[in-house]
């Protein structure tokens, strides 16, 4: 009988159940077989307009505007340009404690590390603190996370700082260098800047977890190796950063090696490495390895100054230029032989400040069960230092040591980059002169613990048991790194993982299905032992978008399917093969272009050649859409050809089977 559903969908009822060969059961007594149709009409400029809108923006921004006034809509934009006046007319006292005393807490590692980061980035030591003055002001206007605690990091200094040296010596030239570096923190700028507004932020998942684990270990291990020339007293060392020439080049040097300064730098980096284990162990005493590397500072220059280091070998930071950041935007370079290298420069530690920034604030935003905007993110990133490059700032972001101290201080809003930012401008104004005797070694200390987070083991374990093609990015990242240069490291592992991207397109996985007993459910026979068989069906399920990189496997794993099932029937039943058709069972095929449409138009025509009819299951929205298009002398798709599921496609065809059984015998001769 047939039924007409209410919005217009044929159904039909079929009272017959599937073949029960072999004592298979189906625990349906009665099937409803729908009808599948295409999708509602939609013009090309509707569907170009909804695939944009779910590319760039997934996350609807404008639906807060739907059914505003003019003047909310102003409201709301300006907030949402500008978090501050979100939560700004809310601010109280009592917020302001919990992020005064937050902002002073990270000030107190924000400094030393300010200083220590310069180095690493080959970089004079006062720019760390002008890096750490400007850039959070700005942040505490854009940005929209409570915890992030921005300012220089190890990653992108040590990138930046190795990359500019290929080309240019921060010794030979260091004005020169420093105004590199500048033109490649306005670049990073423009970059990040760019993809918040673009919406464009899917390019940095290209940066897998596995590759960041093994890529920040690598430069973990290389940072902690140019620290040696900081920690021995070396002089004359390697401007490479591979681990083979920093190797040589410490061995090499052994005359230079400084007893004093190895046992001052032994002292204090175990003394920051306790700090950092007490407040591991025990969260509350976070304020130990925070203020950590200001006491190791104040002690060490104290301790240098009294017994006049310099004449033991040790050297010490030298005068450093008292004032706020002098403005840097005459010393930016658009031009000349160096435009190339500071663009490319701009571009990876663009992408590695903004990956490290965003991990860092979605990280603290779960635990504290907020959501930070990853594009205003990158807007704020962006613009904090596209204003760095113009105020003697380099590369700057979310740093991980310093938000966690921001988090356990119990910082409640962005203000406490203000704090911290005072907090340097104070220090800049008045207390410079106090570190003229500062020790490299210390802050060679400071760095070397600093880094020693960024190795997660655990976490590389747990990859190498959940996939192993992951863990081998990992390695490749580590190893790409430490042997060859940190860009080309980061380059390979990427490499790598698109080329994984590009294996799980052009061969897309197929799995054989078969019936659960006793239900109409069907699963990978290869998973669920229990599944069986049905007679006279290869029940195939294509597991991705089928398209011009696919459509050769697809059609030559499809025959080598059929050829095994009719290998198999041959070797159970020793006789000819009873498979009479194929059903491909289409759910997780989300997308299908003109070459994939050509695929089942020949597959058909080939399986009819063999008896075999093809039949599909599910096909989607967008797929069916292009197949009937296709299908213009309805050769093609046939209502007996297409069915929602497999249990609807196996009942239905094999009552035509018994049917035709039954017509045969009535027509044998009595």
């Amino acid at each position: 009988m047939d039924h007409h559903h209410p919005n217009g969908v044929n159904t039909n009822t079929n009272t017959n159940t599937a073949m029960q060969p072999h004592g298979l059961e189906i625990a349906i007594d009665e099937l409803e077989t729908h009808q599948v149709v295409a999708p509602p009409h939609k013009s090309t400029l509707r569907k170009l307009k909804g695939k944009l809108k779910e590319t760039f923006f997934p996350d609807d921004p404008l639906r807060q505007f739907k059914g505003q006034s003019w003047q909310k809509k102003l409201v709301l934009g300006a907030q949402y340009l500008f978090p501050v006046l979100q939560w700004g007319p809310n601010y109280s006292f009592k917020l302001l404690k919990s992020d005064i005393v937050a902002g002073l807490t990270i000030a107190s590692l924000a400094i030393p590390q300010g200083i220590s980061y310069a180095k690493l980035a080959n970089l004079p030591p006062i720019v760390g603190l002008y890096s750490s003055f400007v850039p959070p002001l700005v942040y505490a206007v854009l940005g929209s996370s409570r915890d992030l605690a921005v300012g220089p990091v190890s990653i992108a200094s040590l990138v930046m700082g190795s990359m500019l040296r290929e080309e240019v010596s921060p010794t030979g030239d260091p004005f020169l260098f420093l105004q590199l570096a500048f033109t490649s923190t306005f670049f990073a700028g423009i970059f990040q800047a760019s993809l918040g507004v673009l919406r464009l932020g899917f390019i940095i998942d290209f940066l897998s977890k596995a590759i960041l684990i093994g890529f920040m270990a690598g430069a973990a291990l290389i940072v902690s190796l140019q620290q040696l020339k900081s920690l021995l007293g070396i002089t004359h060392f390697t401007d490479q950063m591979a681990i083979v020439p920093v190797m040589n080049s410490v061995f090499h040097h052994v005359d230079e090696w400084s007893w004093q300064t190895i046992l001052m730098g032994f002292c204090f980096l175990v003394l920051l490495l306790l700090a950092r284990h007490v407040s591991m162990r025990n969260p509350k005493l976070f304020w130990v390895s925070a203020g950590a590397p200001l006491v190791s500072v104040i002690v060490s220059t104290l301790l240098v100054f009294a017994i006049k280091g310099q004449n033991y070998g040790i050297s010490v930071i030298g005068k450093l230029q008292q004032g706020l950041n002098p403005p840097s935007f005459n010393m930016l370079r658009f031009g000349g032989t160096h435009l190339g290298l500071v663009i490319k420069t701009g571009i990876m530690t663009g992408i590695l400040s903004l990956t490290e920034g965003i991990a860092v604030g979605r990280t603290f935003a779960a635990l504290k069960n907020y959501k930070v905007d990853g594009n205003k993110e990158m807007m704020a990133i962006g613009f904090m230092n596209v204003v760095g490059s113009f105020t003697s700032c380099y590369v700057v972001t979310g740093s991980f040591s310093r938000s966690a101290v921001n988090h356990n201080a119990g910082a409640k809003t962005a203000v406490s980059n203000a704090v911290m930012s005072v907090t340097v401008m104070v220090t800049l104004l008045l207390l410079m002169p106090l570190f003229k005797y500062t020790p490299n070694v210390v802050l060679g200390a400071i760095i070397l613990s600093a880094v020693i987070g960024l190795i997660d083991i655990p976490a590389a374990y747990n990859i190498w048991k959940v996939d192993k093609y992951d863990f081998l990015t990992l390695l490749t990242a580590f190893f790409g790194v430490i042997t060859v240069s940190v860009q080309a490291g980061l380059g390979i592992a990427v490499g790598l993982a698109i080329l994984k991207i590009l294996l799980q397109v052009t061969r897309p996985k197929t799995v054989m299905l078969g019936q659960m007993p006793g239900t109409s459910i069907y699963r990978d026979l290869h998973h669920y032992k229990e599944a069986r068989r049905v007679p006279g069906f290869l029940i195939l399920s294509v597991e991705a978008p089928i398209n011009f990189a696919n459509i050769n496997y697809l059609n030559e794993r499809i025959f080598r399917w059929i050829e095994e099932f009719e290998e198999e029937e041959d070797r159970l039943k020793q006789q000819k093969s009873s498979l009479q058709f194929l059903i491909l069972e289409m759910s997780a095929v989300s997308s299908v272009d003109t070459s994939g449409v050509s695929l089942f138009k020949e597959l058909k025509s080939t399986l009819e050649n063999r008896g075999v009819e093809l039949v599909l299951v599910n096909p989607l929205a967008e797929v069916i859409e292009k197949l009937k298009k296709a299908d213009q002398v309805n050769d093609f798709l046939r209502e007996d050809s297409l069915y929602l599921t497999v249990a609807e496609a196996v009942a239905s065809l094999s009552s035509g089977m018994k049917k035709g059984q039954a017509s045969s015998m009535q027509d044998l001769p009595l």
